[in-house]
């Protein structure tokens, strides 16, 4: 759905979100409080530490397993020159802008607050290491891709198999049926942010710690799913840059116009593996 020409509040920039679309089925819950608090005029922080606070008692924050351990500012409570990553792991406060950009970061910290608290924690050690550079490094590199643009795959390895190889036509129609017993949840705030307006060439970066473990069902819920990727992440593992791209709207039963085959034809878009 597109976004309202005339429109450039962040209340209905939300309120335009299709929020059917199956991958918002992880923030749909939340959707209706924070549009609430939106319309009734609260920023985004308010909005999400209202969320927050509605979490920590017991409410209906559907799948959160946690209250999330930071709160929500204004983005002027950042002081000039302080490294954002750095200012949260200190404060444990988010500075936080009316846009979609940080609603949607701020969701993934309510879904997600151990795997954001571990990337955090990372991003402050890198800091303290180095400093903030001009070229941010390896590490920091890779934990900026699985802030902004990861999503997180469990599936059939047949599946692992055929994404790793770039194999498109055999990971999205032959093994299709398979896609059944498969899950996606894309966690990186800047690529929910871009499918406000779905485009066929969105690519996601699928976290390559999935493949071989853990047991299958142990990752069914939100919070197991946290607990896991948090205790998975590690400094070593994501210098190694452990990405393998996925064109999110190529996804079995996600956009209605991959139901015609030759939607994976695009060699453009679906391209091999570099050899």
């Amino acid at each position: 759905m597109s976004l309202p020409a005339g429109g450039n509040t962040v209340a209905t920039l939300a309120a335009a979100l299709n929020w059917q679309q199956p991958w918002l089925a992880p923030w749909r819950a939340e959707a209706a409080g924070l549009l609430a608090h939106l319309a009734a005029g609260q920023s985004v922080a308010s909005a999400l530490n209202s969320l927050n606070a509605l979490n920590t008692q017991g409410g209906s924050l559907a799948g959160a397993c946690l209250r999330a351990p930071v709160r929500f500012v204004a983005q002027a409570e950042l002081p000039a020159g302080q490294a954002y990553e750095q200012f949260i792991f200190e404060t444990r406060q988010v500075p936080t802008r009316d846009n979609l950009h940080d609603l949607f970061n701020g969701l993934c910290w309510l879904q997600f607050p151990h795997t954001k608290s571990r990337l955090n924690a990372l991003q402050a050690a890198q800091i303290a290491v180095g400093g903030v550079l001009p070229t941010r490094g390896a590490v920091r590199d890779a934990l900026t891709v699985f802030d902004e643009n990861s999503a997180l795959l469990m599936a059939p390895q047949p599946i692992w198999d055929a994404l790793l190889a770039r194999q498109w036509q055999r990971l999205f129609i032959e093994l299709r049926p398979l896609w059944r017993d498969a899950r996606v949840v894309l966690f990186g705030h800047a690529l929910l942010e871009k499918l406000a307006n779905p485009r066929k060439q969105i690519t996601a970066h699928v976290y390559l710690g999935m493949p071989d473990k853990p047991e299958p069902g142990a990752l069914e819920s939100p919070c197991s799913l946290d607990r896991w990727v948090a205790s998975d992440l590690s400094a070593d593992k994501l210098a190694d840059k452990p990405f393998v791209p996925l064109q999110v709207l190529g996804v079995p039963g996600w956009w209605a116009e991959n139901e015609n085959f030759s939607f994976y034809d695009d060699s453009d878009i679906f391209r091999p593996v570099k050899r």
